[in-house]
This record gives C-alpha cells, sequence and structure tokens, in this order.
C-alpha cells in the first residue's frame, strides 16, 4: 500500500471516528497532557532515526527468522481502535472489539475444523496461549506428566515449570519430528497424560505426526494439545486436493483438545496476537472466577471470564478482524494464496541447493522453512559450524547486496543418520535457516541462492576445510 493511500485511508477513518466522537459535549484537554507539536515532531524524527538500528525486516533480502511487518490493513485498524484503546477482558472495557474477537476467532476454528460450540480467544502471544491451554490440560488431566517433542518450543518445558507438572522430552526421526515408538513407551512409563503435537517446528517448520499421536493418546486417555503457532494457517492449503503441504497433521487439527496459532506469525498481524482454542466448551469450567470490580454488563459467559490474562489490547482483535475481512481463510483466495507463495519459495530454493555440490539441506522442508549447511573438508561438525559462521557474516555484511538469514543448532541426534560422512567433534552443528514468509520471497528465490553460492565462493575457498576457516 502506497504511503499516500495509507495516509488517506488513516484519516478517513480518523475522520469517521471524529464524528463518533462529536456526539458527546466536548471538553478541554487537561493542560498537564498537552505537548507542543514542534516537540512531537522532533521527537518522532528522533524516533525514526532510532529504529533504523534494524534489520530490514520488510524487504525480501530479509529471510532470515519469524520477522515481517504486519500488512497495512492491519496497521489501519489496529490505529483506528487503538484511538478509542478498548480492553478486551471485560465486555464494559471493550463492547465492540468483543465481538469483534467472537468473529475472527470463530474464522480461526473454523479453519481448523472445529464445531462451532468451541471455546476460545485472542492472547497477547503464542507463549502465553501455549501456557494457559498446557493449564487447562493440567486440570483436565490431574497429575499427569506433560510429553512435548525434543524439537517443541522451549515455552513447553518453561510452562511445565511454572504449573508444576512433570515434563517429559520426546525424541525426534531424522526429520525432526516427534517419535511415535519413543512416545508409546512414555505414555505407557511415565503416566504421561498430556501430549504436545506441534505443527512446526520452530527450527524446521517440521509437522509432528498428529494422526498417530492421536491414536496413541486416545489409547492412554490422554490429551492432546497442538502447538500450531507457525504452522497452523497452512491448514488453509491442506483442504486443498492434492494437498500442496503434508495434508494428515494439518487435517487432524479438527480432532485435537486444544490447538494454539499466531497470527502474529502468518496472520500478517503486529506483535502481539496469539490465540488459543478448545474443542470441548466444557473446559470454561476451570476458568471459573469472580471479580465484583469488573463483570457486570451481561448475564453471559464472556471473554474475560474464559481467559488466563486480564487486560488484553482490543485493538488487536480489531486488525485481526479487518485483515480477514480482506484476507479471508480461504485456501483459493484471501490468505492461501500467500500462504502457497511461500510454500513454494521453500520448494524452489530446497530443490537448488538439493542440487548443489556445495551445501546440504539438513531436511526437506515441510512448509517454507529452508535448512542447510556448506559442505566442508573433512566435514567435522565444527568446521561446518564455523563455516556456518562465516558465511552468515559475510552475507549480512555485504556492501552491495546483503542478504539476511539464521543460525539453528542441530542436535547430533537429528543430523547423524541423514549424513553419515559428518566427524561428530562437538554434540551440536550451527546450521543456515532461512524462513520464507513473505509472498515476495519466491520471485527472489534465484537471486537467494546465487548470492549465497557467489558468497560461499568467495568466502570458504574451493573447496572449504579446515585451514581455510582457521
Amino acid at each position: 500500500m502506497e504511503r499516500d493511500a495509507f495516509l488517506a485511508a488513516l484519516d478517513e477513518g480518523m475522520a469517521a471516528l471524529a464524528r463518533w466522537e462529536a456526539h458527546w459535549p466536548s471538553f478541554t484537554p487537561d493542560p498537564t497532557t498537552q505537548v507542543p507539536p514542534a516537540q512531537i515532531r522532533a521527537v518522532l524524527a528522533e524516533l525514526a532515526e532510532r529504529l533504523h538500528d534494524n534489520y530490514p525486516f520488510f524487504h525480501p533480502q530479509y529471510a532470515g527468522q519469524m520477522l515481517k511487518p504486519p500488512h497495512p490493513i492491519a496497521q489501519l485498524a489496529y490505529l483506528l481502535a487503538m484511538r478509542i484503546n478498548p480492553n478486551n477482558h471485560a465486555l464494559d472495557g471493550g463492547p465492540a472489539t468483543a465481538a469483534l474477537e467472537r468473529e475472527a476467532v470463530a474464522a480461526l476454528a473454523q479453519m481448523f475444523g472445529y464445531p462451532p460450540t468451541f471455546l476460545g480467544h485472542l492472547t497477547s502471544s503464542g507463549t502465553i496461549a501455549n501456557l494457559e491451554a498446557l493449564w487447562v490440560a493440567r486440570e483436565m488431566r490431574p497429575g499427569r506428566a506433560i510429553a512435548y517433542s525434543s524439537q517443541a518450543h522451549y515455552v513447553h518445558a518453561r510452562a511445565c515449570n511454572i504449573l508444576g507438572v512433570q515434563g517429559v522430552k520426546v525424541p525426534c526421526d531424522s526429520a525432526g519430528r516427534l517419535d511415535l515408538a519413543a512416545l508409546e513407551r512414555h505414555l505407557a512409563e511415565d503416566a504421561v497424560g498430556v501430549v504436545v503435537a506441534t505443527i512446526g517446528t520452530t527450527g524446521l517448520g517440521a509437522l509432528d505426526p498428529l494422526p498417530e499421536i492421536l491414536a496413541l493418546a486416545r489409547r492412554h486417555g490422554a490429551w492432546v494439545h497442538a502447538d500450531a503457532a507457525y504452522g497452523g494457517f497452512f491448514a488453509l492449503l491442506a483442504q486443498q486436493e492434492p494437498s500442496p503441504v503434508p495434508a494428515g497433521p494439518l487435517r487432524a487439527l479438527a480432532d485435537c483438545d486444544s490447538i494454539v496459532v499466531d497470527p502474529h506469525k502468518h496472520g500478517l498481524q503486529p506483535y502481539g496476537c496469539g490465540a488459543v482454542l478448545f474443542r470441548d466448551p466444557a473446559v470454561a469450567r476451570v476458568y471459573r472466577h469472580d471479580s465484583p470490580a469488573t463483570y457486570f454488563t451481561a448475564a453471559d459467559l464472556h471473554l474475560g471470564e474464559i481467559s488466563l490474562e486480564c487486560s488484553r489490547a482490543g485493538a488487536a482483535a480489531a486488525a485481526l478482524w479487518a485483515t480477514l475481512r480482506c484476507f479471508p481463510l480461504q485456501p483459493d483466495a484471501g490468505l492461501g494464496p500467500i500462504l502457497a507463495r511461500t510454500r513454494a519459495a521453500a520448494l524452489a530454493w530446497a530443490a537448488r541447493l538439493q542440487g548443489s555440490d556445495r551445501f546440504r539441506l539438513v531436511v526437506g522442508p515441510e512448509l517454507d522453512i529452508v535448512t542447510f549447511y556448506p559442505r566442508v573438508t573433512p566435514a567435522r561438525a565444527s568446521a561446518i559450524s564455523k563455516a556456518t559462521e562465516v558465511l552468515f557474516q559475510a552475507l549480512m555484511t555485504d556492501p552491495a547486496h546483503p542478504i539476511y538469514l539464521a543460525k539453528l543448532a542441530v542436535d547430533r541426534e537429528l543430523l547423524a543418520a541423514r549424513d553419515p560422512t559428518i566427524v561428530w567433534d562437538q554434540p551440536r552443528v550451527t546450521v543456515l535457516r532461512s524462513v520464507l514468509m513473505k509472498p515476495e520471497h519466491l520471485a527472489l528465490v534465484e537471486t537467494l541462492h546465487e548470492t549465497v553460492e557467489r558468497k560461499a565462493r568467495a568466502v570458504l575457498a574451493e573447496p572449504a576445510s579446515d585451514a581455510a576457516l582457521a
């Protein structure tokens, strides 16, 4: 969206709000809150300069972490609602944005195949959403352990500590997915009552085998929580035939007891906007509490009575609602084609890396995350890690055409079987990681690959060796 169009849309929205504000008698703002216009301009100019100390998250040459700016419609909607600053904890704190939140969250639930009777709401982050989901799971399976994979986000181990629950880390297979045989042993031997399935691991974007996890868990009476913070929106593409993504884990989300998804990742939203959903509305009993100072405007159950957090920005609900009006949750329209391009970008780059004599893939991408590492001779883990670091820095600091990637520490257990040539002189190896979550990445794949190849030739020698990296 061009700057002039953005500002014109903002002006129109602010004018509409001003007409609403005009229904009340005018008043003079207290002088203690007033700031001279010249000072405001100076402070904002200084802030803009300070903000230059950032990586170019907006640009497709930034292909590192899970970072990108929110869509302009989300920015505009957030700014508009923030003018009022509603609080979606209590209904009287944000009646309009509470209604918008219900509509937006219902769309998320429908995307996953949940029944209309689900229970759910937005949160300030995926961290809080996962903590809340595991808190409810603990109450539904009291005294039982919580199992999660070795590739799961660290939030799950931390949540277990906070909740006072035993956490059981389950090893993964060579593709970074939870190992089913190991899970079955833990279910039988460790009194596991809750299983966390990760749908899009942070490091690799791997999808745990959810249909099989559900079958095992049900046999043992375990609750299944899906951490789909990163990969959840790809459920849209899994609705297609043939599916451009592994469909089984994404379609099985409909049968999970709870799901977490982060609209501030693939949902085009600003931080922080997470969401937690429960298939069975009976979990509302876990939230039961009283707050005589806030709950007085309606007899119906409202968002403040089914959330762990208290104050929550109603502007986040407004931003998500407005975005979904422009980009509906459909596989062939709205958000679906955006995800299709990020997925296609990952497949295209992975194909080029597979044909390269300088790089090896860690695993083939299941979503839109690509992980790879330089070939070195001899192939010691320490030498691969050093080559990765040299190339990472060289790409980022190139004065003419910088490329921003990320790094990932990979355990021996994950990579040893896939690359038996590696000599493990240290327990982990550092590899390059690229999150291709902007649809513009698809048009830049060739440039990204050629730049990485060219830089590798320049800084890693031919072929790379321990001596060259010393």
